[in-house]
């Protein structure tokens, strides 16, 4: 009986979790379509309970004979992940039922995608971090088209169905190569077979298509090609989650594989990850600039974002992961609140996705305008905003590890995209109102209140915890 209980401790949180959404779902199936909310804030609920297990959890763990782990680096990994779940949740509440996609499986899909990306971050081999990474995309390909009744909604699902077979295709390719040439898929074992001598050409291609798997998941350039047709077609709601629980359990699992097992090759993925990155912050930027949709903006933003975070990583320290930790848990909030607007743009009743539509907005809702403006400014990168410092401590990170040229393009690219978060702000405080958007719910009204002032001023104030927690998160990454 010891040896199970042993298995499964560590794993609590994502084994009450995976019993959570089995039971929603009953729920859900005798309540019928009218338990949909009810099922939603249950969905919540769990999601904060398996929040304080996790916070339970302290030390490393390795669980179900090395397939499974938890240390300092997970915790904080699911964390984000659980809030950008929960949130999502409370800001898609009332889009559904107004859009009448109030079904109970919308929430149950998100849980079990949730238990996917906890799994993933918690993967110690390279066969359970497929299981997670599948558990997590069977679950998005099905809420991408959720709204069955709009072309665009079941297109967007179909690209990322199709363009995530496919990826999935290259991750299994890469791991077979790996595992043919390492002999194991344990990422103990892996390390230590790299270690002991040099490394196979085999594991070396392997590890190339592994990375090209995984940067799909994040959308990095040149994986990206589904981001803004899924972004823009997907109903608001799941974009918001799209943009904030997948890319930092992505981007978590991205520093995993590559810290831990691969750790030995630096050199080696360093040319991968700077390529995708430079890439990212350029196609990500220069593109945005000439979009009139906000969704596809934010599309493009993300693409830009996650190529400052692949700064961090290319740094291959403790200080990188600490800062791209940070960073996305910045990237968390401030798209949250953004999409929480986005939400909110209505006009007698009917959603609108323009930017133009936010003309005037100054005028007719001021402290939405406000929070909007913090939320561009941050993202942007403008001091005292809490963008800032996810910027500068990625880039500080970075310039410490000798990578100058990535270091500058950063701060270039950086600076153009200044001039597409500023369109927004200016189209919100300076133009005439053409129509003016409805009174957001109160729900919606306080998401973007309390993001709003997490980005400015509270980030301030609860800055060093946070850095503290990213240090000891980076660090079990390297013990």
């Amino acid at each position: 009986m010891q040896p199970v209980l042993t298995d499964l401790i560590p794993a609590l949180p994502e084994i009450f979790l995976a019993v959570a959404a089995m039971l929603l779902l009953m729920l859900g199936v005798f309540r019928g379509n009218g338990g949909a909310r009810l099922v939603s804030g249950l969905a919540v609920v769990a999601l904060v309970v398996t929040g304080v297990l996790l916070l339970r959890q302290d030390g490393y763990d390795v669980a179900f004979s090395g397939l499974y782990i938890t240390d300092s680096f997970a915790v904080f990994s699911k964390l984000l992940i659980l809030l950008g779940t929960g949130l999502s949740l409370i800001i898609a509440q009332n889009f559904i039922a107004r859009e009448d996609m109030d079904r109970f499986e919308f929430p149950v899909l998100m849980v079990l995608a949730t238990v996917g990306m906890m799994m993933m971050v918690s993967a110690n081999d390279l066969l359970s971090l497929y299981v997670g990474l599948e558990l997590q995309s069977l679950s998005l390909y099905v809420i991408a088209s959720f709204r069955r009744d709009s072309a665009k909604s079941t297109e967007a699902g179909l690209k990322y169905f199709v363009l995530g077979a496919l990826s999935s295709g290259m991750l299994l390719y890469g791991i077979s190569l790996i595992y043919g040439f390492a002999g194991t898929t344990n990422f103990i074992t892996i390390a230590q077979v790299l270690q002991a001598g040099p490394a196979p050409l085999g594991v070396i291609v392997g590890l190339v298509f592994v990375a090209a798997g995984l940067a799909f998941k994040i959308s990095a350039v040149p994986f990206h090609m589904w981001t803004p047709d899924v972004y823009e077609g997907a109903p608001t709601p799941v974009s918001a989650f799209f943009a904030v629980a997948p890319k930092v359990a992505a981007i978590c699992l991205f520093i995993r594989v590559l810290e831990g097992p691969f750790g030995s090759l630096l050199p080696q993925w360093r040319q991968v990850i700077e390529f995708c990155s430079v890439a990212s912050m350029l196609v990500g930027s220069l593109a945005a600039i000439r979009q009139s949709n906000i969704k596809r903006l934010m599309a493009y933003s993300s693409i830009a974002n996650i190529g400052y975070a692949l700064v961090g990583v290319a740094a291959g320290t403790a200080d990188g992961v600490q800062a791209v930790l940070i960073y996305m848990a910045i990237y968390l909030v401030m798209t949250v609140g953004t999409f929480a607007i986005i939400i909110a743009m209505r006009q007698k009743g009917k959603a609108v996705e323009e930017i133009a539509d936010l003309a005037g907005l100054s005028k007719t809702n001021p402290m939405l305008a406000l929070a909007l403006a913090i939320f561009m400014f941050s993202m942007a990168g403008v001091p005292p905003a809490a963008g800032f410092f996810g910027k500068l401590l990625v880039f500080m990170a970075a310039w410490k590890a000798g990578l100058y040229p990535l270091s500058i393009i950063m701060a270039l690219t950086s600076g153009i995209s200044l001039f597409y978060y500023l369109k927004v702000c200016k189209v919100s405080w300076f133009d005439d109102v053409k129509e003016p958007l409805d009174r957001p719910s109160a729900g919606l009204s306080w998401v973007v209140t309390a993001t709003a002032l997490v980005v400015f001023p509270v980030a301030l104030v609860i800055g060093t915890p946070v850095l503290n927690s990213a240090a000891a998160a980076a660090a079990s990454l390297f013990h």
